[in-house]
């Protein structure tokens, strides 16, 4: 985790993982009523990687689209 957070910088990680960071607490906070920390926790986490995930990849397909549909000269 360190490794993680000390090879992104502050403003790109803010950036990217705010908004999933953000969906997933929701989620976890109205929905998730397991009765214990550890299976609450852990479901957070797989919501905030599947939500990133998802992100992630309309990110990709966006550039991805943008880069085929550039200027033509």
């Amino acid at each position: 985790m360190y490794q993680l957070l000390a090879s992104i910088s502050t403003q790109d990680l803010a950036l990217r993982q705010t908004p999933a960071f953000a969906a997933s607490f929701l989620i976890a906070a109205l929905f998730y009523k397991f009765g214990s920390f550890a299976l609450e926790c852990v479901a957070f986490l797989a919501t905030w990687f599947a939500i990133d995930a998802g992100f992630q990849l309309v990110n990709r397909l966006r550039a991805a689209k943008a880069r085929s549909s550039g200027p033509r000269t």
